[in-house]
């Protein structure tokens, strides 16, 4: 009986390490601009946030501790209105590892303005992906799907599509919603969740996504064995971004900025070891995509 008692343990203990949720992320509730009020509901919702994110089943696969996605949300309270209404902004970041090194590249960093929801203490966070229920679960699930879709992408070509077509869904959920960021009408600058998952699912961006294969499996990750042909695949990576550029020269594409505020100081030290050749094409390259980063992409041609 005892054996069979330490085996049910071991067994569980063993489902629950395999099992674990996908995501590992560090949630922090700044709240300093707010007054006057009571400062414990912060660190409930902090915490509340916390669970939320981590304890959420987002797909069926099945992830080890060390294969739960690291990422990061930083949401900086700048109102409250009424008792249970609060108004800010999310900082979104996230890295994933490159293969056979300790070294983990920046994948997303992002800036959310049309933070708006309400909260009350204790009471638990609900989120179906079938309909609208809470304003912060939704926003939450959002950025936990998108954050799924550019892993997958990252490792397979297109493989986060089903995750980004989840956080879409709860893009038309939300259409009706009072709150900011979810229609297209919403943002004259394109700058919203609505026009984020428009953008990474339209045919005509397709090479952005190809580009995230490219630079991260066919690139980043074969650099420790193989650094000549993953910097060739990674210059041929971002030719894909010029395709884009080149194609609809959008002042208003946000989805290519997303891309670049993520990736603009790796381009640049990736490419600093790089033969004169390669230093000069994908200089040229940057320049011409992002010309408001030039100075910063001056510092690959600068000698070692």
């Amino acid at each position: 009986m005892k054996k069979v008692i330490i085996f049910i343990f071991v067994l569980a203990f063993t489902a629950q390490f395999v099992c674990s949720q996908e995501l590992r992320c560090n949630v922090q509730v700044v709240s300093q601009q707010i007054q006057g009020t009571n400062r414990q509901i912060f660190k409930t919702l902090q915490q509340a946030i916390y669970e939320f994110m981590n304890n959420m089943n987002w797909t069926n696969h099945i992830y080890s501790q060390e294969e739960r996605i690291e990422c990061n949300m930083m949401i900086n309270l700048t109102e409250q209105i009424g008792s249970d209404e609060f108004k800010g902004t999310l900082q979104v970041q996230f890295r994933r590892p490159v293969f056979n090194t300790s070294y983990n590249t920046v994948l997303l960093n992002y800036m959310d303005n049309d933070i708006h929801f309400r909260y009350v203490e204790f009471e638990p966070l609900e989120f179906n992906e079938t309909s609208h229920i809470s304003n912060l679960t939704s926003i939450l699930a959002f950025y936990a799907y998108f954050i799924l879709g550019l892993d997958y992408d990252s490792f397979g070509y297109e493989g986060g599509t089903i995750f980004f077509q989840s956080a879409e869904r709860i893009v038309n959920n939300a259409v009706n919603a009072p709150e900011k960021g979810w229609t297209a009408s919403g943002s004259k600058d394109h700058k919203n969740r609505y026009w984020i998952i428009q953008s990474v699912l339209e045919e005509e961006f397709s090479l952005i996504r190809e580009f995230y294969y490219r630079y991260h499996r066919l690139g980043l990750d074969v650099m420790d064995s193989k650094p000549a042909d993953g910097r060739a695949q990674i210059i041929d990576s971002i030719e894909k971004l010029l395709e884009v550029k080149r194609k609809k020269p959008d002042p208003f594409m946000h989805y290519l900025k997303m891309v670049l505020d993520a990736k603009a100081e790796e381009f640049v030290n990736v490419f600093q070891e790089g033969s004169i050749n390669e230093k000069e094409r994908v200089h040229k390259m940057l320049v011409e995509i992002d010309p408001v980063n030039s100075s910063k992409y001056d510092k690959i041609m600068e000698q070692n």
